[in-house]
């Protein structure tokens, strides 16, 4: 019998324990396990290769993502680099140029003098990205919605640009979740996660994962995976696995929550631009419409005054938490340029468009009111500057 999304949240990889009948699966907290003879075993032989808690967390990713394959690690960059593993000096990657600033670190400041080459694009054009490639060009990397511009890609668009340049496409999912969007119906090869996000959603575990329907990708990575072993620990994969019980209602609500609040700030006096696709004029609104169940929980915004402003509204928030990371039930605000991409370099910010007055917010499962009355007293107390008033 084939399950819908929120029912495979609570089932995939998950029946109830043979021995006890737990209908929550026990966390293995062990190093190894015992072997009948050398070589014969019950399929598990040492924690970092695997744990049945942790096949439990990446059966059910897979499941979530409509995929063949998972895979789990200690931190969404863990994930992002092993699928970097693959990779050879003299391979080139194309990029989104607006992407997490840990991304953009491990791509310019580690792989980068490996000999690993990374061309970034605005993914938005399916011009720019199809020009980009070279022979070399190994990978397609991507993020929709991005971050911290909530700019959209077309998927199946970029996936067959890929695919004719013989080079694999992969998608950070980390800002839609699993119940959103479906990276690999739309034609691409990887999907990555930092399940410390929406997928767990309550702040209090890292990780990470990648899912795929390749057989011999899942093998390659599978070794790296073991090879590298940053790997989640037992009490990990087990919050996580709770987390991902509630993923369909939590995200229901955080939508709705932040439509709410894109609109309360598209209408302030004090806001200039806001990012968020689920705002008609968004560039990438038809594409979003087009490609995912509903326009997320991330809002960014800029105000029409300077950074020093910018930096006092954060501080006067009362609700909203200043912190970096997202995808959690709690309210988190954050300012890109000293925070999440303090790594990236003023110029290729600018450049990007992520302004010094950038705000970024992570909607979470508040009542919407309080969190907009919150907004709306921290905006009362920013001064607009005379030359954007």
């Amino acid at each position: 019998m084939t399950y819908e999304f929120s029912t495979r949240a609570i089932h995939a990889g998950q029946p109830n324990d043979e021995t006890t009948g737990a209908v929550a699966i026990p966390i293995y907290q062990t190093s190894t396990f015992g072997q009948e003879a050398p070589g014969v075993h019950s399929g598990y032989v040492y924690a970092r290769t695997g744990n049945p808690i942790r096949t439990a967390l990446e059966t059910c990713i897979a499941s979530l993502e409509d995929a063949k394959f998972g895979l789990a690690f200690a931190s969404g960059m863990a994930a992002i680099n092993n699928v970097l593993n693959t990779l050879k000096s003299g391979d080139h990657v194309v990029s989104a140029q607006d992407l997490y600033g840990g991304a953009w670190r491990i791509f310019t400041k580690l792989y980068d003098k490996f000999g690993v080459k990374f061309t970034f694009v605005d993914a938005t054009s399916l011009d720019a990205i199809e020009k980009a490639f070279t022979p070399q060009t190994r990978l397609l990397w991507l993020e929709t919605p991005s971050n911290p511009l909530l700019r959209i890609t077309d998927l199946e668009g970029a996936a067959k640009i890929a695919k004719r340049k013989g080079a694999l496409t992969v998608v950070d999912n980390t800002f839609a979740s699993p119940l959103l969007q479906s990276p690999l119906k739309l034609g691409t090869d990887i999907i990555v996660h930092s399940t410390t996000k929406y997928i767990n959603g309550h702040s209090d575990v890292l990780g990470g994962a990648i899912v795929t329907n390749s057989p011999e990708l899942h093998e390659q990575l599978k070794f790296f995976q073991n090879c590298v072993g940053a790997v989640p620990a037992p009490q990990d994969c087990f919050l996580t696995l709770r987390g991902i019980k509630t993923l369909s209602v939590r995200m229901d609500r955080h939508c709705q929550n932040a439509k709410e609040v894109a609109a309360f700030l598209k209408a302030h006096p004090k806001v200039g631009k806001v990012y968020f696709p689920g705002l008609p004029e968004h560039p990438g609104h038809e594409i979003a419409k087009r490609q995912m169940k509903d326009f997320g929980a991330m809002v960014s915004f800029e105000l029409r005054t300077d950074a020093e402003e910018a930096k006092r509204f954060t501080s006067n928030v009362e609700l909203w938490t200043l912190a970096e990371s997202l995808g959690g039930v709690k309210s988190l605000l954050c300012h890109p340029p000293t925070m999440t991409h303090a790594s990236v370099e003023p110029e290729v910010r600018r450049k990007v468009g992520i302004s010094d007055g950038l705000i970024r917010l992570s909607v979470g499962l508040e009542d919407s009111r309080d969190l907009i009355r919150d907004l709306e007293q921290a905006l009362g107390k920013v001064r607009v500057a005379a030359a954007v008033a």
